[in-house]
C-alpha cells in the first residue's frame, strides 16, 4: 500500500469520526476538525507542560495541573494521559520530548526516591541538552521543604510552592507566559 493510499485511509477514518461527533486529537500536539466539509488540523497553541513528580506528591501534582490548566496550558501528567495498554515508557518519553517546559516538583518524597521520577529527571537532562541555552526547559519547583540534588541547585533557580502556594504558582505562570512570549514556539513537535 502506498504511502498516498495510507494517507487517504486515513483521512477518510478521521473524517468519519468527525461526521459522528468524536474527538480526534494527537496527544497534546493539536486535534482534527472540520472545516467547509475538509479535514484539518487545529495544532494546540497552549504551551505543554510536563509535570514529573513522586507518587507520594500525586495530590499537590494535581491540583497545580488544574492551576495550570486554568492559567491556559497544556499540563502532562502520566496518570491523567496514559491510555491502557500504552507502551508507557516511550509515552513518557515522548511527552518529554514535545513538551515546552518541564517542571520538576521536588519534595523529601521525590528527591531521595530510587525509581521512575529519577528515569524521568535523567531523561529530561538529555533533552534539555538540545534546547537553546537563552531557552528556559527546565523548571525545579519545591511542594515543601527539601534539598534539590546539586546538579540542579548549582545552576538552576526553583520557584517555592510553600508556604504561599498562589504566589509559587503566580510565578511559574508568569515564566511560562513571558518564556513563550519571548522564544515564540518553544521547539517544534
Amino acid at each position: 500500500m502506498s504511502d498516498t493510499v495510507r494517507r487517504r485511509a486515513l483521512l477518510t477514518l478521521i473524517d468519519s469520526y468527525l461526521r459522528k461527533g468524536a474527538v480526534v486529537e494527537i496527544d497534546g500536539l493539536g486535534s482534527f476538525g472540520l472545516e467547509h466539509e475538509k479535514v484539518v488540523f487545529q495544532p494546540n497553541r497552549r504551551p505543554r507542560v510536563f509535570l514529573a513528580y513522586g507518587k507520594e506528591d500525586r495530590t499537590k501534582v494535581k491540583k497545580l495541573a488544574r492551576d495550570l490548566k486554568k492559567a491556559g496550558f497544556e499540563p502532562w501528567m502520566d496518570e491523567e494521559q496514559l491510555l491502557p495498554g500504552q507502551n508507557w515508557p516511550r509515552a513518557i518519553q515522548r511527552a518529554i520530548e514535545v513538551s515546552d517546559f518541564f517542571v520538576i516538583c521536588f519534595s523529601r518524597h521525590s528527591v531521595a526516591k530510587r525509581g521512575f521520577f529519577q528515569s524521568e529527571l535523567r531523561y529530561a537532562l538529555d533533552v534539555a541538552a538540545c534546547v537553546p541555552l537563552e531557552e528556559i526547559f527546565l523548571v525545579p519547583i519545591r511542594l515543601g521543604e527539601c534539598e534539590l540534588p546539586l546538579r540542579i541547585a548549582r545552576s538552576t533557580q526553583y520557584i517555592d510552592l510553600f508556604p504561599d502556594w498562589e504566589t509559587g504558582v503566580k510565578a511559574l505562570v508568569w515564566m511560562i507566559n513571558g518564556q513563550m512570549k519571548n522564544c515564540g514556539t518553544k521547539r517544534p513537535a
